[in-house]
């Protein structure tokens, strides 16, 4: 598949501009097809890669878990295609490979469903036998970890997806033994309808991101209609006041009456 990337690398270019994050954890990257954007993507990545390694006694195994962060200075390499885009990027000497993939689903009125884009399939290729993350792994060597009927980031076509709230992936080894967990934050990801060069369509909220919005805002609203109520009780007050004041008083003791007119 990414031999047909490298036979069309002159005309898709691709950037790491992480250096350009405000955040320290968040990577972002670009693919560019003739001079254009066509896939531009931010996010912090975190994999937790759960590993054997021998207990003090040297015959039983223990499981350990590898944190692996994905690094600045990423090596990444990109496709853009009008309905599939794909993203590979590897670290620590291509030790550590990600690789995402994006499809594109037009209008289908038989499933009532608008045009979408969504991320597919997500693959994980590691090395146990590296020391950085792995420490006295039993059985070292290369591992490949797949995502299996993935249907995330589901976003209407021409905008980009937008979660600042972590997402948890899980991957699942080709052994089936091992769940390789992908943990995502500070997302925003564009790989279709990218209209102006380096800058993001409207972007569509994850919905944890508008739950969490709304729970900001509800107590402001409610504080309001609160004080409205507040308001419109207290001038109701003063206009049913200034009404009775200005009645005739009709004396409560009857023997009054004949002073009366």
């Amino acid at each position: 598949e990414w031999d047909a990337v490298a036979g069309i690398g002159a005309e898709q270019e691709v950037e790491n501009l992480s250096g350009l994050s405000t955040s320290p954890e968040k990577d972002i990257f670009v693919v560019r097809d003739n001079g254009t954007t066509c896939l531009m993507a931010e996010f912090a990545a975190k994999l937790t890669v759960p590993y054997d390694v021998s207990a003090s006694n040297y015959v039983d195994l223990i499981t350990e878990e590898a944190e692996i962060p994905l690094s600045r200075g990423a090596a990444v390499r990109g496709k853009c295609g009008t309905a599939d885009a794909e993203l590979q990027i590897s670290w620590l000497d291509k030790v550590y490979t990600l690789k995402l993939y994006f499809i594109k689903e037009g209008h289908n009125a038989t499933k009532r469903q608008e045009a979408v884009w969504k991320m597919n399939k997500i693959q994980f290729v590691y090395d146990s036998s590296e020391r950085t993350y792995f420490k006295d792994a039993v059985n070292p060597g290369k591992h490949t970890a797949n995502s299996h009927h993935l249907s995330a980031l589901v976003t209407p076509a021409g905008k980009s997806y937008e979660c600042q709230a972590q997402q948890t992936i899980s991957l699942i080894t080709s052994d089936h033994q091992r769940t390789v967990t992908l943990l995502l934050s500070e997302v925003r990801i564009q790989p279709f309808d990218i209209r102006a060069d380096f800058v993001f369509s409207e972007g569509h909220k994850c919905p944890v991101d508008e739950r969490e919005q709304l729970e900001e805002t509800l107590p402001l609203i409610l504080g309001l209609v609160l004080g409205l109520m507040i308001v419109i009780t207290v001038c109701v007050y003063h206009i049913h006041h200034k009404l009775t004041a200005n009645q005739v008083q009709i004396p409560r003791d009857r023997s009054q009456y004949k002073h009366m007119g």
